[in-house]
């Protein structure tokens, strides 16, 4: 069913191309946004407009938003890689491998998470929408490491609640470019979708608040190996943080990482892995704590440097 939407342009999109608006106003990538306008589903101040106009503040915006996409059903596939580091009644955490997501999205037809536990005989909680029920967080797809997965109800009302109040402690390692000044910091700045909509996601004003604390580890000639503690969980967050100042994570070409270095150092996707996470068990309350090695990509990348 089609989702009907009457509102007034923000006096923050004045001067905006009505696509543009329209893709920040509601979430859509740009090309769907100028879709949209294209096939007459946005009326400005009940005038059909062309997707290059430029939109005032306060003019009126009738918008008819097609349903969303339906994301697939799990099925249970095996997961190569994927390693149980911790199992229990109320919680499994696992070591996530590169390539596999958290779950089943639209338009991804590769491994989960998830999928991969259903494979394996572990029943999760059933809270959640049906594609990615008993999961409290996510990592990227090329993001490596660990994850807990809630398997009871409790487990997963708990957890949820933790990491909303941000009482679990995240650690990542990652390696990027050049040498932060300071070599330890806090990076301040709200994140949102990039005003492209072309999938990214961008430090942003007014966008979401998102912390995340970075301390050097070791500095090599041309890259840095850092520690990562989130305060926030926001998409992509440790990715766009570090390439807004200006030390992408080597091998994160979405986010200006030099291809070059990553070649060198036999780098194929973002070199980010979720070394540590630490909470307090949802049922026995007693506090928990879980590490993963790097994978042997990100190991091979360390020993190049180390020899340089």
């Amino acid at each position: 069913m089609s989702d009907q939407r009457s509102m007034p342009v923000p006096d923050g999109l004045e001067g905006d191309r009505l696509d543009a608006a329209i893709a920040r106003m509601f979430g859509l990538s740009r090309t769907r946004a100028a879709d949209l306008i294209t096939d007459g589903n946005v009326l400005v101040d009940g005038v059909a407009a062309a997707k290059s106009d430029r939109v005032q503040a306060g003019a009126w915006l009738d918008v008819v938003l097609p349903p969303p996409p339906t994301a697939p059903t799990p099925r249970a596939e095996a997961v190569p890689g994927l390693r149980t580091v911790y199992e229990d009644a109320d919680i499994i955490v696992v070591d996530k491998p590169v390539g596999v997501v958290a779950h089943p999205t639209v338009g991804w037809t590769g491994p989960s998470v998830l999928e991969g536990l259903m494979a394996s005989g572990v029943t999760v909680a059933t809270s959640g929408a049906a594609e990615r029920q008993g999961i409290v967080h996510r990592l990227d797809a090329n993001t490596t490491g660990l994850m807990v997965v809630a398997k009871s109800e409790t487990a997963y009302s708990v957890l949820k609640r933790a990491f909303k109040e941000r009482t679990v402690d995240k650690r990542y390692n990652t390696l990027v470019q050049g040498h932060p000044d300071p070599l330890r910091g806090t990076i301040d700045a709200p994140i949102d979708r990039h005003p492209a909509g072309d999938g990214r996601w961008a430090v942003v004003a007014g966008g979401r608040p998102s912390v995340t604390h970075y301390d050097t580890i070791e500095a090599f000639r041309a890259a840095s190996l850092l520690e990562i503690k989130l305060e926030t969980g926001r998409t992509h967050q440790i990715r766009v943080h570090m390439s807004a100042t200006r030390h992408p994570c080597v091998g994160d070409h979405l986010y200006g990482a030099d291809p070059t270095l990553a070649d060198r150092l036999g780098v194929r996707r973002q070199w980010l892995h979720a070394v540590r996470l630490g909470f307090e068990h949802p049922t026995e309350h007693r506090p928990v704590e879980f590490e993963s090695p790097y994978p042997e990509d990100l190991e091979k990348a360390l020993a190049v440097l180390r020899e340089e």
